[in-house]
């Protein structure tokens, strides 16, 4: 069954460097790093130590507060260090791959013939869990909860984002495989969020056709629109990017973590596809591809509005099926910069002569503040970029307050950090609203809890 929706809010930042369709090779990594951090909520205990031989779906750690949740590798290979900092917090986890890279079997599996629990119990063994996230508080999903519905968006409206139509040509079956473990989790029903004309075919779930700028591509503003979580109920958000990781673990009968990864941005000089596995350094994967500068580049795992910035040294995140790399900007230093015409600059507003380019123009943004921080106008910027039916600006004021009873009638069991990406981008008053809209949800978690 096929529904639609059309959001007229929101924003397309149409910067340089968008990827071709093509896959180029990237750089072998005989390592890999498995980062707790981009584990949200998750207080790790490793089972692993220096030396120890692991194969390819073997755990190297598990959540303590729900210990059958596991997190493993995505090769074999030898642990070579767990590196701690203060008190004795786990910072990484680095694996040597060898050269057989042997599995973990499971064993194929026809979805239709398992139960819930069989199904759920196979996820959780492979360690591909942590890729089904829950609302509200946007964290791991509680395996011992069962959910409303479950949300899968199968685009990504973000800036340079892969196009899944791509990345999902030779997945069909992991995808289909994917619903259907998923169709098995959840007495409701399972909705896929999908572009107009896509050519994925997904059956037996309600797919929704999905118009408008981002973040229409977000799960949760999908939800939001189509069915919103209301206080008490749980639903689960999964990115169709992961639920191919998902479905491979019934077709393949392993825990084959590669995936296809979009290098994008204005400091690529080839921007396309290359295979790649989380964890993966960036320098791996931008070898010999990146322009020429004797200025300072920004790495960033993820999209430019809710993505990690991280060091050249750095590795690919776990949800990510994207890298962006673009200038700093902390070292670009301009005189009158706010006083001249800004026929390159880019503004959501009129404020530079380029809005008179139209909306195809390519644009080459850096990372700079361009401007102070100030107390916080409510000026109704974020509801023309938020396509949800709630008041943001209210909702990041009783949030930073921690009004629970504000909270609530505001709307904060269906937001996630990344809702406010583009809000933090068009505020003037620079305000960091994905951090405090974590830290809120952080806080109100363990309330409730």
């Amino acid at each position: 069954m096929t529904n639609g929706i059309k959001l007229k809010k929101g924003l397309d930042i149409n910067l340089k460097g968008r990827p071709e369709e093509k896959m180029l090779e990237a750089s072998k990594s005989d390592y890999f790093v498995m980062v707790p951090d981009d584990f949200h909520g998750v207080t790790p205990k490793v089972v692993v130590k220096e030396g120890d031989k692991v194969l390819a779906g073997m755990p190297l750690m598990f959540d303590k507060n729900h210990p059958e949740v596991k997190f493993v590798s995505p090769f074999s290979g030898e642990v070579t260090a767990v590196s701690r900092g203060e008190r004795r917090k786990v910072l990484g986890i680095f694996v040597k791959k060898d050269a057989e890279n042997t599995y973990v079997e499971f064993g194929k599996k026809d979805v239709s013939r398992l139960s819930a629990e069989e199904i759920k119990e196979t996820l959780l063994n492979a360690g591909v869990w942590p890729f089904i996230k829950q609302r509200p508080y946007d964290v791991i999903a509680d395996p011992n909860v069962a959910p409303r519905d479950i949300f899968v968006s199968a685009f990504d409206s973000a800036p340079l984002a892969p196009n899944f139509e791509f990345v999902a040509k030779s997945e069909q079956a992991a995808i289909q495989a994917g619903l259907d473990a998923l169709r098995k989790l959840t007495k409701g029903k399972v909705y896929v969020g999908v572009r107009a004309g896509s050519a994925v075919k997904m059956q037996g779930v309600e797919t929704v056709v999905v118009e408008g700028p981002h973040p229409a591509g977000n799960a949760g503003i999908q939800a939001h629109n189509i069915k919103p979580v209301n206080k008490g109920e749980t639903i689960w958000t999964v990115s169709a990017f992961d639920l191919i990781i998902l479905g491979r673990v019934f077709t393949k009968g392993v825990a084959d973590f590669e995936r296809i990864v979009a290098i994008t941005g204005s400091e690529i000089s080839k921007p396309a596809y290359v295979k790649a596995f989380a964890g993966t350094a960036l320098k791996n994967l931008t070898a010999n591809n990146l322009v020429a500068a004797d200025y300072k580049q920004r790495f960033i795992t993820g999209n430019v509005l809710s993505g990690q910035n991280v060091s050249a040294d750095g590795y690919l995140g776990f949800y990510h099926s994207h890298v962006t790399v673009i200038p700093d900007g902390s070292d670009n230093d301009e005189f009158f910069g706010w006083a001249l015409p800004g026929l390159a600059k880019y503004s959501t507003s009129r404020t530079y002569l380029t809005w008179l380019f139209g909306k195809k123009k390519e644009y080459t943004i850096d990372a700079r503040l361009q401007g102070g921080h100030r107390a916080l106008i409510v000026s109704g910027q974020f509801e023309e970029v938020l396509p949800m039916d709630i008041y943001p600006e209210f909702l990041y004021k009783a949030t930073l307050a921690f009004d629970i009873d504000k909270m609530e009638n505001l709307g904060i069991y269906e937001v996630s950090p990344e809702d406010f990406a583009l809000c933090e981008f068009v505020d003037v008053s620079k305000t960091q609203l994905q951090k405090t809209m974590r830290v809120g949800l952080d806080r109100l978690q363990k309330e409730m809890a």
